[in-house]
């Protein structure tokens, strides 16, 4: 999968994983997940996803959390929630906000297979041990555009590793490394705007 990093992305898994000021932030990462999916989302389908994603989203920042404690880098543990959002959004028939093509659904769960076995994620229940116990809201699917499905915003073709594009715009295999200088007060929701 492509996605980007930057100081941002440091200073919100510094700030994450920090007692006291982790839970700001995980709200904060909610809101902006929503915020950037929805945007995505047919129209007129936002408001009947919300719930859904607002949940979703919360219960990834616990494989984030774990993704970091069973080894990977910040860029690794990111593309796995990612990777399971994409799952929601495939078994909903939601392809348009899909970040990667269906057909390679497989090769992004094979590349990180154990990390999901061990926490019981397929395909088809993505969350696996991570789904809260009164469960994700629930937001009505669009099965038929899974026939011929349409993916505007996917980028194919990056299956086989993480590629990050750095805030210098190059395009590279695999995260960078934390910068000496992490500020917390960077991350996502410490700021007090909407952070979209």
């Amino acid at each position: 999968m492509k996605i980007r990093q930057n100081a941002r992305h440091w200073a919100t898994r510094k700030a994450l994983t920090t007692p006291g000021i982790g839970g700001v932030v995980n709200a904060g990462l909610v809101r902006l997940h929503t915020s950037i999916f929805l945007k995505k989302a047919e129209e007129g389908r936002e408001e009947e996803r919300k719930d859904h994603l607002d949940g979703f989203f919360d219960a990834t920042m616990d494989t984030y959390v774990a993704a970091l404690e069973a080894g990977f880098d910040e860029a690794g543990a990111r593309e796995i929630t990612h990777i399971q959002a994409n799952f929601d959004f495939y078994n909903h028939g939601w392809t348009e906000m899909m970040e990667f093509p269906a057909d390679e659904l497989e090769a992004h769960y094979d590349r990180y297979a154990d990390f999901f076995e061990r926490h019981g994620i397929t395909i088809a229940d993505p969350l696996g041990e991570f789904a809260p116990a009164d469960g994700v809201a629930s937001a009505p699917s669009t099965p038929e555009k899974l026939e011929n499905p349409e993916h505007p915003h996917a980028e194919g073709g990056f299956a086989d590793d993480v590629y990050v594009e750095g805030p210098d715009g190059e395009l590279r295999v695999g995260g960078g490394e934390e910068p000496a200088d992490v500020d917390s007060s960077d991350a996502v929701g410490m700021r007090g705007e909407s952070d979209d």
